[in-house]
């Protein structure tokens, strides 16, 4: 697969979790965490036992999609198999996939995880080796009490690791509550991890907004690029403007179909289309390495989140840009986030200037709402980007 090395907290976690270790790993996103648990659970898993024996609990669907096909792709000389469970897809699809006797592992959403179990179509009682990915935003998205559920529901022995970007004392008493002993690997002991990241801000109010937009597009050289808004409306609005401004762009929200969503978050990842403007639904999970731009059209309302969004680039060893648009109204989080970050984010007047050659009026965007957080979250490779000699492991050679 064109593997060569190994990232920090696969150098740490694989051994321990292959003897049977219970692990606690924090680790920022774009890590390689999932390879770190995925190599292991496969290893342990027995081909000829029947039933579900390995579960990996994502808060999202789109996270739990990429997490079973980054374990099939590992597995594809094996004969053991990854089934996605989420919701949003036939449940009755999902049942015929896990009554085929090769399916060992899924990688499930807490919620459908549980429709399953009431319903009696999925037994967890053979059971040998759990996983919690990104702990931290089962929390926010308030899926902590079904965590706890579904782990009540596996009785039998077997071994347990959890992952998490940052460790909220709520994450630190789960890990206490459900593992036995466990090793405790904190490669970043936090989510702010921004040293290949070019951060980038831009003094934009409101009715200035798309127009310095579309001037960045045009002056910044861009494989592609995440524009995040602060709602589902503003989303589909500012898509719409920029198709009108010849530039291939596609809204991605919690509002679209589970089928829209796996197509334009696909079309993304082969390069289709060059730009996704989504909501915080893509901030976690969405792992495209050749994405080189983040563009912050609105600015998040939690500081934790920019670093999310932005973390969508400069991945994998990769460098990468981000471009925030601050106006009045973001002083206070921009301070903090300014605060957070070591290596500062530098205004640039020269990406302030506004396209005067835009095609069409701005879009009607509705006015950012303000004191409402957003709920939700969110490899692929583009074919004509060139990447450099250098791999690492969890990173895919490009043909």
């Amino acid at each position: 697969m064109g593997y060569v090395d190994t990232f920090p907290i696969q150098a740490e976690a694989i051994q321990p979790l292959l003897k049977g270790r219970d692990v606690v790993g924090q680790a920022h996103t774009g890590s390689g965490k999932t390879i770190a648990y995925a190599l292991p659970m496969l290893q342990r898993i027995e081909p000829h036992a029947r039933g579900i024996q390995g579960v990996v609990l994502a808060p999202t669907r789109e996270l739990a999609v990429q997490i079973a096909a980054e374990f099939e792709r590992l597995a594809r000389h094996l004969p053991s198999r990854t089934v996605p469970i989420y919701g949003g897809q036939s449940i009755r699809l999902q049942i015929e996939k896990l009554h085929n006797s090769s399916t060992k592992i899924i990688a499930a959403t807490p919620g459908r995880l549980l429709d399953h179990l009431e319903r009696g179509t999925i037994d967890l009682g053979g059971t040998k080796f759990v996983v919690i990915d990104e702990a931290d935003r089962m929390l926010d998205m308030g899926f902590i009490d079904d965590v706890k559920r579904i782990l009540d529901n596996i009785r039998g022995s077997h071994q347990t690791a959890l992952f998490s970007a940052t460790m909220p004392e709520e994450v630190v008493r789960l890990s206490h509550r459900y593992l036995s002993n466990p090793l405790r690997i904190f490669v970043d002991e936090d989510e702010i991890a921004v040293e290949l990241l070019n951060q980038h801000s831009v003094r934009a109010e409101e009715n200035r907004k798309f127009p310095i937009l579309l001037g960045i597009l045009k002056k910044e050289k861009m494989d592609g690029g995440l524009i995040f808004c602060s709602t589902k409306i503003r989303t589909d609005r500012l898509a719409r403007g920029l198709w009108a401004n010849g530039y291939n762009a596609q809204a991605l929200h919690g509002d679209l179909s589970q089928n829209q969503r796996d197509r334009a978050t696909q079309a993304f990842r082969q390069g289709k289309i060059d730009f996704l403007v989504a909501t915080d639904v893509a901030a976690r999970g969405l792992d495209i390495p050749w994405v080189s731009h983040v563009i912050n059209y609105d600015m998040p309302e939690e500081p934790l989140m920019y670093f999310h969004r932005v973390g969508r680039t400069a991945r994998a060893g990769k460098g990468g840009e981000s471009i925030s648009l601050v106006s009045n109204v973001d002083e206070d989080v921009f301070r903090r986030i300014k605060s957070m970050t070591g290596t500062g984010i530098v205004e640039d007047m020269r990406l302030a200037q506004v396209d005067s050659e835009m095609k069409s009026p701005p879009p009607n965007m509705p006015p950012r709402p303000m004191g409402v957080r957003m709920r939700g979250r969110g490899g692929g490779n583009r074919p004509r980007r060139n990447f450099s000699r250098g791999r690492r492991f969890g990173q895919q050679r490009r043909r």
